[in-house]
């Protein structure tokens, strides 16, 4: 059975067993059948990508974590390798590739989510027309938006 999700910001064919995949504990049981051990040695980690989802609580909330830099925030949080049940060391960065790679089938960067962001007039009110390094076309799209969505 294949799933289609359609929004603008994801599009892609979803599996069932791809929707199992959104639980952390089955990133968790993925993570022990590629580096062994035991799932509670991977679910503090994959539940640090998915916390987001107490902010927006659908597929939108991965544009928080669930991309390169987030990966690199990852490990910050959790050191560059974790110990798993049967005493290897596993790097933190692979098991946050798995993660975002399982959930989005690659590893976007910030600024690959960045471009799907709406700008509004509210977000440029501390960047006046003509400032420094603001992106032309930023002020472009905020300048024809519509006066109700200030």
């Amino acid at each position: 059975m294949t799933l289609t999700h359609n929004s603008r910001f994801i599009d892609y064919d979803t599996t069932e067993a791809e929707l199992a995949m959104s639980h952390c504990y089955y990133h968790a049981l993925s993570s022990v059948k590629r580096w062994g051990g035991e799932a509670e040695d991977y679910l503090p980690l994959h539940q640090w990508f998915d916390e987001s989802k107490k902010i927006v609580a659908d597929p939108r909330h991965r544009s928080l974590r669930h991309h390169a830099e987030g990966i690199f925030m990852l490990e910050t949080v959790f050191g560059v390798t974790i110990r798993n049940a049967d005493g290897r060391d596993i790097p933190v960065r692979l098991i946050g590739e798995q993660h975002v790679q399982e959930d989005l089938g690659r590893i976007p960067s910030f600024a690959d989510w960045a471009r799907l962001i709406q700008p509004m007039p509210w977000i440029l009110r501390g960047n006046p027309a003509g400032s420094p390094g603001l992106d032309p076309d930023v002020e472009n799209m905020c300048r024809v938006a519509p006066a109700t969505q200030l």
